[in-house]
């Protein structure tokens, strides 16, 4: 059951033609919060959304003493659709396997809130929004954003859905980094954490990785200096060659090798061309077709941004363990052996500034060969960790 609170708001009125993909930018297929001047959201960049919004979805129902709220926070590439069928792909919530009745989060006990980002495209104000200024879409007049401004805007949704804090909240990569966040800014909100394939900070590497993606996006003529929407273009071929780069980030070489090998794609032979040749070469432009039909280019360059300028301890004097100073937060940090994305060294710098901070914390490195997606995927010890951790907090908390 999804118990919508009364609040909501439906979406903005504007036609679908700005949207990216088609009506969910503007006119989002979930609940909506709207916020006006009275509510402006104050960026890290010195900026401020003065008229912006929030979609979201819930699961569950939200217990009477208001303790059993969970935020669930997406990676990447995700959005607020976390158990239930996408509205573009029509294909289950991206964390389906864990969270719903009876599962590790399990929306008979917990009420479950997961919202698209600021800077995304699924109803949350993004580059693909209609700016009211203009009546046109930001594009890149949207202000840079920060892990700090998604977690300043939740923090504002949870205010209007009269949520004042989290039984916990759970999130991995970029979710993961967005639950840190949350932990340092408003550590007597959230009761506990579960960040999962993550770190305090992006790595040179993945910065790295991140800027071949975009400028695959803005190597595309259709591109057009990021105004594609107003242009009729589609940035589609840059898009998804940056899916392609990222998606290979995410998998293990084990898990490749053991999936695709050196097997050819529907052939016997080698044709001595550049068609793809082998299966890997096939899944991967499968991976990036797909992708662009449910995702914005430029929600994909103001997202990897964010997360590029990611580096909590630099906000607390240089030093990690400030951000969690007199922390009452009970954490779960989780790792797994085949990420080399997010390896267990990154989540690992985290748990022992958490320790020199005095925090509760346990940490749990599990053995995998599926790289930085593992925790999307079927992994049993993940879902034991969670009901385990989950459960505990809840009974430390009082909830039956």
């Amino acid at each position: 059951m999804v118990d919508t609170p009364d609040i909501t708001l439906p979406g903005a009125q504007h036609g679908a033609a700005f949207g990216a993909p088609p009506n969910e930018a503007n006119r989002p297929s979930s609940p909506v919060v709207h916020f006006g001047p009275e509510a402006p959201l104050r960026l890290d960049s010195g900026r401020s959304l003065t008229r912006w919004q929030v979609a979201y979805q819930t699961y569950g129902k939200l217990n009477a003493d208001k303790t059993n709220a969970i935020l669930v926070c997406h990676a990447l590439t995700g959005d607020q659709h976390v158990a239930s069928t996408h509205p573009v792909t029509g294909k289950p919530g991206w964390w389906w396997r864990m969270v719903g009745p009876g599962l590790p989060i399990d929306t008979d006990r917990y009420f479950v809130i997961c919202p698209n980002v600021v800077g995304g495209c699924m109803g949350t104000t993004g580059p693909a929004s209609i700016n009211p200024e203009t009546g046109l879409p930001y594009m890149l007049d949207l202000p840079v954003l920060t892990i700090g401004d998604m977690v300043r805007a939740q923090a504002m949704l949870l205010d209007r859905l009269g949520i004042p804090t989290l039984l916990s909240m759970l999130g991995g990569s970029m979710g993961g980094m967005q639950v840190l966040q949350w932990a340092a800014t408003y550590p007597d909100r959230v009761f506990s954490a579960v960040p999962i394939a993550a770190g305090a900070r992006h790595s040179s590497q993945n910065i790295a990785f991140h800027e071949v993606g975009r400028q695959a996006i803005m190597a595309d003529p259709d591109w057009r200096s990021g105004r594609y929407l107003v242009e009729g273009t589609n940035p589609r071929k840059g898009l998804a060659v940056a899916r392609m780069a990222a998606h290979i980030t995410y998998m293990s070489d084990k898990a490749l090798h053991e999936k695709f090998g050196r097997n050819l794609q529907d052939r016997d032979k080698p044709t001595f061309g550049f068609d793809a040749d082998f299966q890997i070469e096939s899944y991967l432009r499968h991976q990036g077709m797909t992708f662009v039909e449910r995702f914005d280019a430029n929600s994909y360059l103001y997202m990897t941004r964010a997360m590029d300028y990611f580096d909590l301890a630099a906000d607390y004097g240089g030093r990690l363990a400030n951000a969690f100073k007199g922390t009452k937060t009970r954490f779960c940090a989780v790792s797994f052996t085949s990420d080399w994305l997010f390896p267990t060294a990154e989540i690992k710098t985290v748990v022992k500034a958490l320790n020199a901070a005095g925090a509760s914390v346990s940490f749990v490195e599990i053995e995998t060969l599926g790289g930085h997606d593992a925790f999307l995927l079927d992994e049993p010890e993940l879902f034991a960790t969670i009901r385990g951790f989950l459960g505990a907090a809840a009974r430390a908390r009082g909830i039956q």
